[in-house]
């Protein structure tokens, strides 16, 4: 129980930390470029699955924080689902910085 408190803890943190540094090469770019970026799509559903997995790492990292990480089965998910969100962040970070570059 005590190494998924840690791990949990730890991978929170640290895309906390992640999503703050990321924001720092979108201040410092032209903000031109940032003004005409739009995002186009042919089915709004595209968004449920973000939408759907940010509400989820709130939703546990609120749930652990307030039980004190003392749920396994809470820790184990917000691991999961914050790796998953990285994941999605990174490629996502890695697509706006490609078009604003």
């Amino acid at each position: 129980m005590k190494h998924s408190s840690i791990i949990a803890k730890a991978v929170s943190r640290l895309f906390i930390l992640l999503l703050l540094l990321a924001t720092v090469p979108l201040f410092q770019a032209d903000s031109s470029k940032l003004q005409h970026l739009y995002i186009v799509t042919k089915s709004k559903w595209l968004f449920v699955f973000p939408v759907l997995l940010i509400t989820s790492f709130v939703y546990f990292f609120i749930r652990c924080t307030i039980n004190k990480y003392s749920e396994t089965d809470s820790n184990w998910v917000l691991v999961v689902n914050t790796v998953v969100l990285m994941i999605y962040c990174a490629t996502l970070f890695a697509r706006v910085y490609e078009l604003i570059k």
